[in-house]
């Protein structure tokens, strides 16, 4: 019999009605005792962190969770962890980094509707879940759905559906069909080398998405505000305006400063490559850092993890130029 650990972070799938609305409030021996008939097949321990919309899980807690499961790991075959929706993907993304070569699987979910509603999809996810983490596949990964998506692949695309996530750019790492759960093996994270907990983070990191006529001067106010890393998502495959309001000279004053600057494209899906027209080689010149076909969650919490290891830009610049857990393709 697998040994598990089941850790609560709150979120939808724990939570009850109140008279501000849903709220977090089952314990995660509550949340055990609910789902019994499911744990049975398992020997499953139970550890409760927060109680906590995912809305307010901040690096201080992905640092918390990253500790717990570091110091867990060892005694446990896979770790599941509830959490809410909202904020899934980027916790998935960041214990993907600050986890280095975690030798078990550790799988999140939770829930669109609580696990008290007759027809809540928490108990499905939590079948899927534990599955995965019985699978002897290490990794960090997000259930939902009968799908199993890789932590670095994971974005939420749905406020109510069941089908709430998507595996963007990249293949589902596992299905659930008739015949049970089945791998997609060529995508799952590779392992090489010990365990590593890498918590440190750099919560200065600044996300904005580009709209026609944005005023420049906007990174004069980053920079006094001491940041250290903005993640822009850009238009198309690359594009950002230098006529009139010159986005790319500004870019290479805050880059010359010592700021490290991610480019992505605004689309869901495919990749950027800058090299295709003016305006993307010109914001290369400038010393930005492509970010190919990242998820936002996966580019910013790298960025986040990347200056927590280093301030030097040329280093993050080396620590983006390499995919870890398939958070990126590079060819």
């Amino acid at each position: 019999m697998n040994k598990l650990l089941l850790i609560t972070t709150g979120g939808t799938i724990a939570s009850e009605q109140t008279d501000e609305g849903l709220a977090p409030s089952l314990s995660s021996q509550q949340l055990a005792d609910f789902i019994g008939g499911l744990t049975a097949e398992y020997d499953v321990e139970v550890e409760d962190l927060f109680q906590l919309d995912s809305s307010n899980i901040q690096p201080e807690e992905w640092q918390c969770i990253a500790r717990t499961i570091a110091r867990e790991y060892p005694n446990y075959d896979g770790i599941v962890l509830t959490h809410g929706t909202d904020t899934m993907a980027y916790t998935a993304a960041v214990l993907s980094f600050m986890l280095r070569n975690v030798p078990i699987p550790v799988v999140i979910t939770g829930s669109q509707l609580p696990i008290r509603h007759p027809l809540t999809d928490g108990v499905e996810n939590l079948r899927c879940a534990f599955a995965m983490a019985c699978s002897k596949k290490p990794g960090v990964y997000l259930a939902f759905d009968r799908k199993v998506i890789l932590g670095t692949r994971a974005v939420k695309v749905r406020t109510t559906g069941f089908d709430a996530f998507e595996s963007v750019n990249c293949p589902p790492a596992a299905v659930v069909d008739a015949g049970g759960l089945k791998f997609n093996e060529s995508i799952l994270p590779k392992m090489e080398g010990g365990f590593v907990l890498e918590d440190r983070l750099c919560t200065d990191v600044f996300l904005m998405k580009l709209i026609p006529g944005l005023n420049p001067e906007i990174f004069d106010m980053l920079l006094k505000m001491n940041y250290k890393g903005i993640v822009i998502e850009a238009f198309g495959a690359g594009g950002l305006n230098f006529i009139r309001r010159d986005l790319i000279a500004q870019l290479q004053k805050i880059v010359e400063y010592g700021i490290s600057v991610v480019v992505c494209s605004q689309c869901l899906y495919e990749r950027s490559d800058f090299t295709i027209y003016q305006a993307g080689q010109k914001a290369l010149q400038s010393g930005v850092v492509q970010g190919f076909d990242m998820t936002t969650e996966a580019a910013v919490t790298k960025l986040m993890w990347a200056l927590g290891q280093t301030e030097k830009s040329e280093e993050v610049k080396r620590v983006f130029a390499t995919n870890f857990v398939g958070e990126i393709s590079l060819t």
